[in-house]
């Protein structure tokens, strides 16, 4: 045997992992802030906007039961490509609807393939990426993430505004769903060699030797990312209540880290629209406030590192609850644009602090010995709380007002900053910190 094996194509996975990524990215931000306002321009209220709003969530929680199955039996670049395919077909349907409802079945559909093509890219890094090197690129691909939400409203403003309809930045995650698929079909796969839909491998393959992770192994590989997900999905529910102890207690912060976070993408548009922003400067404030976001993703993880799980969930939590309350307060000053502007900022700002918490909590809990099965309840748990909060403001809107419901959101931060300070430190101790 020779000790050479090939140097690992960093430059290949940068094309067929990361950029297929960054285009779905763009294109999922380019859409969530303007979901709600094309529900009002359609007729509906702000509750049903909310709703709408909420079934992008709702359907990637949804999603995430089978998507483990689904990307384990056909391969995660197959999957990833199916999941571009059903997201044309959702957002075809939101370019063309009539009434909001049409559009919140579009909307739904588009959830559904993005928790697939989600938990496909996850698998396909997994794969791909020598083990020497997956931390560093998957927290690079958390990176990419937070890149597209923050270019995205950009893109979408500027084309809201040239054609004069709220509709038309559908066409834009349209194309970026249709170049991401074109990415994958061209590409080689780097751990293959293979271009375009591959044949699963077997389960029963064997495992390459991981010494060899540093390179392309010389027998063809087992495919490990695809196999963590069905793990993952493997038992879902009864991992839940396995592990009910650690999920009805951190496992409620964390849903409730998910809830104040993806509640902000649903309010501060429907805000946007009570304040009497056009839908061109909303999206373009909006995307602001993702650039504050998005340049804090680094800064999280040296907090977290440095000084500990807390000291990054508790100024997220707080924050956002802070941030809640202020926009519930301002809703009758004469200067509630500006105060608007401030908002969505420090929301960002205290979401940016918080880069990657859900992640670690669940790295940090999980046994080493066998960790997707928990990791799996992890996740949804934490996209549980994503797909409720929609649901709670638009249900608060619709019974008493929107400035109630961020009320009642701030209110809820300040629970899950109370359940995180009272069983972070009992479930991870200071030396695991």
């Amino acid at each position: 045997m020779t000790s050479e094996t090939p140097a690992f194509d960093f430059r290949a996975v940068l094309l067929s992992g990361f950029l297929p990524a960054a285009l779905f990215a763009i294109g999922e931000g380019a859409i969530i802030p303007i979901i709600p306002i094309a529900a009002s321009s359609l007729g509906a209220s702000l509750a049903f906007a909310g709703f709408v709003a909420a079934l992008i969530l709702v359907g990637e929680l949804i999603g995430d039961v089978p998507s483990g199955v689904v990307v384990a039996r056909i391969g995660e670049r197959n999957a990833m490509i199916g999941a571009a395919a059903v997201s044309v077909v959702g957002l075809l349907v939101c370019t063309v609807a009539p009434n909001a409802w049409v559009l919140a079945l579009g909307v739904f559909l588009v959830g559904v393939s993005t928790a697939v093509f989600a938990l496909a890219r996850h698998a396909y890094m997994t794969t791909a990426i020598p083990l020497a090197i997956r931390a560093r690129a998957l927290s690079s691909l958390g990176g990419v993430f937070r890149f597209g939400y923050f270019v995205g409203p950009f893109i979408a403003a500027g084309v809201v505004h040239l054609t004069g309809t709220t509709q038309s930045a559908f066409w834009i995650h349209i194309v970026c769903c249709l170049l991401a698929a074109v990415v994958l079909l061209v590409l080689r796969d780097p751990a293959t060699g293979a271009r375009g839909f591959r044949k699963p491998p077997r389960a029963s393959r064997p495992t390459a030797d991981p010494t060899t992770d540093a390179g392309r192994p010389t027998e063809p590989p087992t495919d490990t990312g695809a196999q963590f997900v069905q793990e993952e999905a493997h038992g879902l529910f009864r991992t839940i209540r396995a592990n009910r102890a650690v999920l009805l207690r951190l496992g409620s912060g964390a849903g409730l880290i998910g809830a104040l976070r993806a509640g902000r993408q649903v309010i501060l548009p429907l805000w946007a629209v009570s304040v009497g922003l056009d839908d061109s400067t909303a999206a373009l404030v909006i995307g602001i406030a993702g650039a504050v976001d998005f340049a804090l993703f680094y800064t999280s993880g040296q907090i977290m590192d440095r000084w500990g799980r807390l000291a990054s969930a508790l100024p997220c939590m707080l924050g956002l609850s802070v941030s809640y309350f202020l926009l519930a307060w301002s809703g009758h000053l004469d200067a509630r644009v500006g105060w608007f502007v401030a908002i969505a900022i420090g929301m960002s700002l205290a979401n940016g602090v918080g880069s990657g918490i859900l992640m670690t909590l669940g790295a940090d809990l999980a046994p080493r010995d066998h960790p997707a099965p928990f990791l799996g309840a992890w996740r949804f748990t934490g996209d549980f709380g994503q797909a409720a909060a929609p649901l709670v403001i638009s249900g608060v809107t619709a019974v008493a007002s929107i400035a109630v419901a961020s009320g009642v959101m701030g209110v809820l931060g300040l629970v899950g900053a109370g359940i995180l300070l009272r069983y972070v430190p009992r479930y991870l101790p200071r030396r695991l910190r």
